[in-house]
């Protein structure tokens, strides 16, 4: 009983000193006044008693000794309040264009380009139709992924990863080059005599013999012709180049090629590899002496002013072995020169740059009169000429060789409407033909009438095919192309025009259009589709920051 009076007592004086504490609060609060700073003191008025109900509310006043706001308060509570209507502004538009973009994703994917299946011969050349309209869309792509600085960086690793392999390929070079006769005949070995009697005092007649013994290169005395030194090697012009392949594995293989002034050979080296941390450069053109195949050089052997970007080079497959399987169907291997060390290149040409001969100049302005006949025609409709011209002339290679005759190839130009005057037709046929057999490639009939991406462009579309297509199968599932797609940069996407499923659905019709296997999509289609859309793009920036924004190369 004691206990509990005890403890009641002290539980009185807590509560009495805790509401004094309070009161000296609001006393102090109702003298002094309020300030901005002073965190608010509990009002016991607003409390209700032990039954629940609540206190009556007394009418608060203001003191007449209030002093009123500064000048400074004033600005900060105009500002707030401009600011609140701004906010307020700002989220209405935004509520706005949101409502507009999920009403566009509620509708059907391109409903005002709905593929229309009508058959060339009825559309009008100089309109466009629903797949036109779909390509244009796919050239809007023109702002800059990145920042400089991202960019910037990005190109410097990957200009010092291709430096690096480059590097590796030129040291393996040299050891194959010279590590030849010299070496490995223990004749040229000038130090034989010596040290075979050194050997013999010291360990006896059990000694090692000489093909396991060390030997340096300069201790040979006798050269031998397939004998080269280091210095006659270092003078060399050093090359990328490219197989002119259709097939995805051929064109995305990574060559890199050497010509030599001394005795004006060449070699070609693929750099592979092999698993995630194992490379190897590996040969691919032998180290000779070759010519010039087709063409108004036949014969003629290459020299320097034969190696520039854009240049093709062409051997025989039969003349080399261990080709791979697909390059050895055809008797003729072209590689087309995709970069140059410019710095070596006029070091060499202090003798003199090889000119082009009056014939070829005349075949090169035939090409580029008939090309600027053609380019005002392609300009908006590109990508379905290209697509449909190849899959015309695919069906009527019935042999699967890739070539046609005159005929037909004319009959393909006046149905995509790319008639050609009669005399310039003729031209092109000469300088295509000139074996004289009656039958040209229809694939490069297509690259001298219509024209081809520069290298700069294709390499951005060869990065982005071997990035869908990593274990170079030579072919990409549709659905595998549909995933990888990014549209969310495209600037109708990004301003709310259309959602980004309608820019992804617009870029899968073309691509159908372009394939044979509506589930796959080769190399050759990937290429041909890009090829078309090239033709609409007049600047390279322009078309690097499209492949970019889609593919992230």
């Amino acid at each position: 009983m004691d206990l509990e009076v005890k403890g009641i007592g002290t539980a009185s004086r807590n509560l009495k000193r805790h509401k004094s504490a309070q009161g000296w609060r609001i006393r102090s609060c109702d003298a002094y006044g309020p300030r901005p700073d002073d965190v608010p003191a509990l009002d016991l008025r607003k409390l209700g008693d032990s039954d629940g109900e609540p206190c009556p509310v007394e009418e608060l006043t203001i003191p007449e000794t209030l002093p009123p706001p500064s000048e400074r308060y004033k600005l900060k509570y105009r500002q707030l309040e401009e600011e609140m209507k701004m906010s307020y502004k700002q989220h209405s538009q935004q509520t706005t264009q949101r409502s507009k973009a999920i009403s566009l994703c509620q509708q059907p994917p391109l409903a005002n380009l709905q593929v229309q299946k009508s058959p060339v011969d009825e559309m009008n050349p100089e309109g466009l139709t629903s797949l036109d309209k779909k390509a244009i869309l796919q050239q809007c792509y023109t702002s800059k992924p990145y920042t400089m600085e991202q960019s910037m960086r990005r190109l410097e690793a990957e200009d010092l990863a291709a430096e690096k392999r480059k590097q590796a390929v030129v040291e393996q070079v040299l050891v194959d080059q010279l590590s030849r006769a010299v070496i490995s005949d223990p004749g040229q070995d000038g130090s034989t005599t010596d040290r075979s009697q050194q050997h013999s005092t010291r360990l006896g007649l059990g000694s090692a013999p000489l093909r396991f013994r060390n030997r340096k290169l300069h201790q040979t005395k006798v050269k031998t012709s397939s004998t080269l030194t280091e210095n006659l090697l270092s003078n060399k012009l050093r090359f990328d180049a490219r197989i002119i392949s259709r097939n995805g594995r051929d064109a995305c293989r990574e060559l890199i090629g050497f010509f030599f002034a001394f005795d004006k050979s060449l070699t070609v080296y693929e750099y592979r590899q092999f698993g995630k941390n194992r490379t190897k450069a590996l040969p691919f053109i032998q180290k000779g002496i070759y010519n010039h195949q087709p063409g108004r050089r036949k014969g003629r052997q290459y020299d320097v002013g034969d190696f520039y970007v854009g240049a093709d080079l062409t051997f025989l497959t039969a003349q080399h072995v261990g080709l791979p399987t697909s390059v050895q169907e055809k008797p003729l291997l072209t590689l087309r020169v995709i970069g140059i060390d410019e710095m070596a290149k006029r070091s060499l040409l202090t003798t003199g740059n090889p000119a082009f001969s009056k014939q070829e100049m005349d075949d090169r302005n035939i090409i580029m009169s008939v090309q600027g006949l053609l380019k005002e025609k392609l300009k908006k409709r590109g990508v379905r000429t290209m697509t449909g011209l190849v899959k015309y002339f695919h069906q009527r290679d019935l042999c699967g060789g890739g070539v046609l005759q005159k005929m037909e190839l004319k009959q393909g130009l006046r149905r995509f409407h790319l008639e050609l005057p009669n005399q310039d037709f003729e031209s092109l046929w000469c300088i295509l033909d000139q074996d004289g057999d009656g039958e040209v490639d229809y694939f490069q009939f297509i690259r001298v009438v219509i024209g081809e991406m520069n290298e700069f462009r294709k390499a951005f579309v060869r990065k982005a095919y071997m990035k869908l297509d990593p274990n170079k199968t030579g072919s990409i599932s549709v659905n595998d192309i549909s995933k990888f797609y990014n549209g969310r940069k495209h600037p109708q996407v990004l301003s709310g025009e259309c959602s980004e499923q309608q820019v992804r659905a617009a870029f899968m019709d073309m691509l159908h259009e372009c394939c044979v296997n509506p589930k796959e999509v080769t190399y050759c289609e990937f290429e041909v589709y890009y090829e078309g859309l090239s033709l609409g793009i007049t600047d390279d920036e322009d078309f690097a920051n499209v492949m970019k924004n889609c593919w992230a190369v």
